[in-house]
């Protein structure tokens, strides 16, 4: 039996989920898990809410409660919405269990041992008005590569550059708009030029990759230099290193723990269900499989960093190591990156107002129709404009007029007619013919969703609807 390890997205618990979140990562992962459950194989879709790092702190400062409390209330909503949309996983989870502390811990810790952590002193970006830390992805300016204005403090979207927040041109805070002020500050980095080598030779063998991903994997290595793995906040995970583990102001990196969450949930799900070994079925076993389902500004975490850290805690950069507790883990088998569904050109916000909530969607219209849409029309290879138009054109035409008129039609007319399912008579040649094609669309769709091509499989499917 094939053991498949579904591995999604984790979502900030700083706010409900809108479409455009499940849209990249939670309609196509199930999809995806369902048919490999299908098929037999051995599924594990894991994933959780990710509750550390500074997005929590500010937006409980906006709402005047404890972050705790925010990020129990935004799981629980959370929860909700993906159960309502039907997504199966075995295990959703938090990220601030006590078994993820350890398990991202070990992770540092071998990292650390083998040589791969470096301690440096960096220019932190600090907000001149609260004196808090601000985080990369919350400082914007002109990017000094390719020009291009909305470059981020940890990389340009338009040019796929990683960057340092003190790199860029006019850098301001998202929060509110002032300029940081840049200190000296010493932090721990991810020896990333160490793994280079081994992370080109692995990309290099990634070729069934959606190409749009394979291609901002590869440029990434152009420019690859050492990324902080810590933080000036004091929520977080406590660096377990002498001298830091007890200092309230320094934890680990909210993307250091967060892709380390993918193994940490394996591990809990395997606790809960008895076989506290049970996770290394899919983990350390080489015949197993993993994917890795997000949208592409997340790309540079799973197929440059994530896999940085499982190459660099065994020991199989340019520094050497030894193998740590946990074993060989095994790296991902793909990263199924989509782009992003937008709405009237702009990207989904809820800060600004351009956004439509997954609760919101599910009280009016259930889940299919949402599934079926982000399936069908989603933004798979390209950023996709979501209008109301569009949603009701597939789901009149297609979802209620073709596939529900022909379900309907043929079971009243067996109903009617029969009472039961009629014995069939002598087929004629159109009989065979469509006999045949539905019988080649399992081969064709089925096909078509092992690689992750939700729209020519479900493209496939209604075609056999319409010729029916």
């Amino acid at each position: 039996m094939n053991n498949v390890l579904v591995n999604v997205a984790w979502p900030y618990a700083n706010g409900p989920r809108h479409i455009g979140h499940v849209a990249g990562f939670g309609v196509p992962s199930d999809v995806f898990a369902r048919y490999q459950r299908m098929t037999g194989a051995n599924v594990l879709m894991v994933s959780g809410t990710d509750e550390h790092g500074t997005p929590l702190l500010v937006q409980a400062d906006k709402e005047g409660v404890s972050v705790t409390e925010l990020a129990d209330r935004y799981n629980r909503q959370i929860v909700e919405d993906l159960a309502g949309l039907g997504l199966s996983y075995d295990l959703f989870t938090r990220t601030t269990t006590r078994n993820h502390y350890a398990i991202v811990q070990e992770l540092f810790r071998g990292l650390y041992d083998n040589g791969y952590m470096l301690k440096e002193t960096t220019m932190g970006a600090i907000s001149p008005s609260t004196g808090r830390t601000l985080p990369d992805r919350y400082i914007e300016g002109t990017c000094p590569i390719c020009g291009a204005d909305g470059a981020r403090g940890d990389q340009c979207d338009n040019c796929g550059n990683q960057l340092d927040p003190a790199d860029l041109i006019n850098p301001v805070s998202k929060i509110n708009g002032e300029t940081p002020k840049f200190v000296e500050t010493e932090h721990f980095l991810l020896d990333l030029p160490a793994l280079a080598e081994e992370l080109t030779a692995w990309l290099q063998t990634r070729n069934d990759w959606r190409p749009n991903v394979l291609k901002f994997s590869l440029n990434l290595l152009s420019d690859i230099r050492p990324r902080a793995m810590s933080r000036d906040i004091d929520w977080g995970i406590p660096i377990p290193v002498e001298g830091w583990e007890d200092n309230p102001g320094k934890k680990l990196y909210v993307w250091f723990d967060a892709v380390v969450g993918y193994l940490s949930a394996s591990i809990e799900w395997a606790h809960r269900s008895g076989n506290p070994d049970a996770w290394r079925d899919f983990w350390t076993d080489p015949a197993a499989t993993s994917y890795y389902f997000m949208g592409k500004d997340n790309i540079t975490f799973h197929s440059q960093i994530w896999p940085g850290e499982l190459l660099g805690y065994q020991g199989k950069g340019a520094k050497g190591g030894t193998l740590h507790r946990l074993g060989e883990l095994n790296l991902p088998t793909e990263v199924v990156s989509s782009e992003f569904l937008t709405m009237s050109g702009s990207k989904f916000s809820s800060s600004k107002g351009v956004v439509i909530y997954v609760k919101d969607f599910l009280k009016e219209f259930g889940p299919d129709p949402l599934r079926y849409f982000i399936a069908v029309a989603g933004p798979e290879n390209q950023d996709t404009d979501f209008t109301w138009d569009e949603f009701v054109r597939r789901i009149n035409n297609e979802l209620a007029n073709g596939w529900g008129n022909l379900v309907n039609r043929v079971v009243s007319m067996a109903a009617n007619n029969f009472g039961k399912v009629p014995t069939p008579g002598e087929l004629t040649e159109a009989d065979q013919k469509i006999l045949d094609l539905a019988e080649q669309a399992f081969d064709v769709v089925g096909e078509a969703l092992q690689h992750s091509r939700f729209k020519q499989g479900i493209t496939h499917a209604m075609h056999v609807v319409g010729e029916a």
